[in-house]
């Protein structure tokens, strides 16, 4: 089992969460697709439910709810990126375009956390660990495996992130994988970037989560059966087989099977 024991590096997406309507519903659903195991949290954490495989965390899932005159948030996988100093990141934010839409927080004991948009509005998360780091397994059969960053502008995309997490964006450098660039830290892979361009027109910039499978095409099937949607039907591409779904709430997500290295 690919276990994650220590903290992640400054700048690397370390763990991802589901905000959605019906909480228990979405529990269901992906226990029975990646063999998850989690129930409603505590009334002190907004009832947030921590997921595991075999007893390891591997992502969240709460309920959606809209502050007092506010609408509902909207239903989505939020990436989170991991930080040593959550209100220094928050400060270079702002003063690098971005914007804060829910500021630094203390989580209890475990961290701290910001939620804000790049500027070109994709939205994702920020993690200060104290005693809980993010993901502790990835790579695996359900587990998060891959975090892309969709924008329509590459060189505002590697200012911005350059200057927030020191984060490096860069072509992938293979003809097969066209104008596809790498998010680099330390010099290490840890996400990826995709143009705009091939997404639907309309979509708006975002990161989307991908989950390791051991058959993209079998869960794919059970995803259908429970209601889910397939927006782009699997297909090999160079780092093997993956599809972009939607869960039966409308929460966009891609799973891949990664091809043996």
């Amino acid at each position: 089992m690919p276990e994650v024991t220590e903290a992640y590096p400054p700048g690397t997406p370390c763990w991802v969460d589901l905000m959605v309507p019906d909480q228990q519903a979405a529990l269901d659903v992906y226990r029975d697709l990646f063999g998850w195991q989690g129930e409603v949290g505590p009334a002190e954490f907004g009832g947030y439910a921590m997921c595991t495989l075999n007893g390891k965390p591997v992502a969240g899932i709460m309920a959606a709810m809209a502050p007092e005159g506010q609408p509902t948030p909207p239903t989505v996988w939020t990436t989170y990126i991991a930080t040593a100093d959550a209100d220094a990141t928050q400060a270079a934010i702002t003063a690098n375009g971005g914007t804060v839409m829910m500021p630094v927080m203390d989580v209890g004991t475990v961290g701290r956390m910001l939620v804000a948009a790049d500027p070109s509005g994709a939205v994702f998360g920020v993690w200060q660990p104290v005693d809980f780091f993010g993901a502790h397994v990835v790579n695996e059969h359900g587990a998060l495996t891959w975090n892309e960053l969709h924008t329509a502008d590459f060189d505002a995309a590697a200012a911005f992130y350059r200057a927030v997490f020191g984060a490096e964006i860069a072509p992938m450098g293979m003809p097969e994988a066209g104008d596809y660039h790498v998010f680099n830290v330390g010099g290490r892979g840890v996400g990826g970037v995709s143009s705009l361009a091939n997404d639907p027109p309309g979509t708006p910039a975002h990161w989307l989560t991908y989950f390791a499978v051991d058959d993209a095409d079998s869960v794919v099937d059970a995803l259908v059966k429970r209601g889910g949607t397939v927006l782009v039907p699997p297909f090999d591409m160079v780092a093997g087989r993956m599809s972009v779904l939607a869960d039966p709430q409308g929460a966009l997500f891609a799973v891949i099977k990664a091809k043996p290295m």
